[in-house]
C-alpha cells in the first residue's frame, strides 16, 4: 500500500440543508471540479460548495472505507461529525488554495 495524500469530506449548499460526502486525492481540485466542471452532479443541483468537514488519510483503502462508512450514516450523526471540528460550521475553503 503506498502513502498518499487522500481527504474525506462533507461539503453542504449556503443555507446548510444539504450534506454531500466524496474522497479524493486532491482537496482542492476536487472542489473545483464540483463547483466549475461538472454540469449534472448532486453537488451542482443542490450548490454544495461549501467545504464543512475533512478527514486526512495516507492510505486510499482506508479514506475509501472512511467514506463510505459515513455515507452510510444518518443525517444526524453527520451534523454531530461535522460539529466536533467546526461547531459553527464555518466554510473551510478558504483553508485549501484554489488550483486555478
Amino acid at each position: 500500500m503506498r502513502n498518499h495524500n487522500y481527504y474525506v469530506y462533507i461539503l453542504t449548499n449556503k443555507t446548510r440543508k444539504v450534506l454531500y460526502t466524496g474522497v479524493t486525492n486532491d482537496i482542492a481540485h476536487r472542489l473545483y471540479e464540483h463547483k466549475y466542471i461538472e454540469k449534472k452532479s448532486f453537488c451542482r443541483k443542490y450548490n454544495c460548495f461549501y467545504l464543512i468537514y475533512y478527514e486526512w488519510f495516507i492510505h486510499i483503502d482506508y479514506a475509501i472505507e472512511r467514506e463510505k462508512q459515513i455515507k452510510r450514516w444518518n443525517r444526524k450523526k453527520k451534523i454531530t461529525l461535522v460539529e466536533t471540528l467546526n461547531p459553527k460550521w464555518n466554510f473551510l475553503n478558504y483553508l485549501i488554495s484554489d488550483p486555478h
